[in-house]
């Protein structure tokens, strides 16, 4: 039973961490580092410099200003996008870090299997953002981003204290991601020919049709 309860413990921690990179990178680097300078947790060799105070202050100031830039309609799909490339392979890294000192096989499977499920809840995000930002008011995108933040601190806390009821949460969250991407993606598509439309006609000559 222990080995199996470790084996939990670890499969959540791992999938719990690149889930909630691909969501805010820097409240999870804050909420590990939290957890493990307060004594709530006893991180894998591989993860323990997230705890150092000089990465927690690099992710506390990169907090600071993904929290705002987050809240403004534009400006937090511009910040996504430029997340892509950082999100994807920090939550790889951390589900590889996650496992401990195992054989690189095991790390390896980690990474892979991390990095595809960071990269599914950032393109979630990025996407339903992106659909937020054709309501004319701020606060749709406020409400969105602070459940994030909630969520996030939320669900590392739980993948670390209650790794089975996580994991079960995570399951459907995944399952209703593998439905739900495609319908973001075509609302996305649709937003972007709106905006390609509207470019045109603003500065095209007369008579000439917009691209479709």
């Amino acid at each position: 039973m222990d080995a199996l309860d470790q084996i939990t413990a670890t499969l959540a921690l791992t999938m719990g961490l690149a889930w909630a990179s691909g969501i805010n990178l820097y409240a999870t680097l804050l909420t590990l580092g939290f957890l493990a300078n307060t004594g709530n947790i006893v991180l894998p060799p591989n993860l323990q410099i997230v705890a150092d105070p000089m990465v927690m202050v690099a992710a506390g100031v990169m907090y600071f200003i993904e929290f705002f830039a987050d809240k403004v309609p534009g400006v937090d799909t511009g910040w996504d996008t430029i997340h892509t490339f950082i999100r994807i392979p920090a939550g790889a890294m951390l589900a590889a870090g996650a496992v401990g000192d195992l054989n690189p096989a095991v790390q390896l499977a980690a990474a892979i299997l991390g990095g595809s499920l960071a990269a599914g809840t950032h393109a979630t995000k990025a996407g339903t953002r992106v659909l937020i930002n054709t309501s004319p008011e701020p606060f749709s995108n406020w409400i969105a981003s602070v459940s994030e933040d909630i969520a996030v601190i939320g669900g590392v806390w739980a993948c670390i204290n209650h790794p089975v009821l996580f994991l079960f949460a995570l399951a459907l969250f995944i399952a209703l991601m593998i439905w739900l991407l495609p319908q973001i993606w075509g609302g996305v598509k649709k937003v972007f020919r709106w905006l390609i439309n509207l470019f045109y006609s603003e500065s095209s000559p007369p008579g000439l049709n917009p691209p479709q």
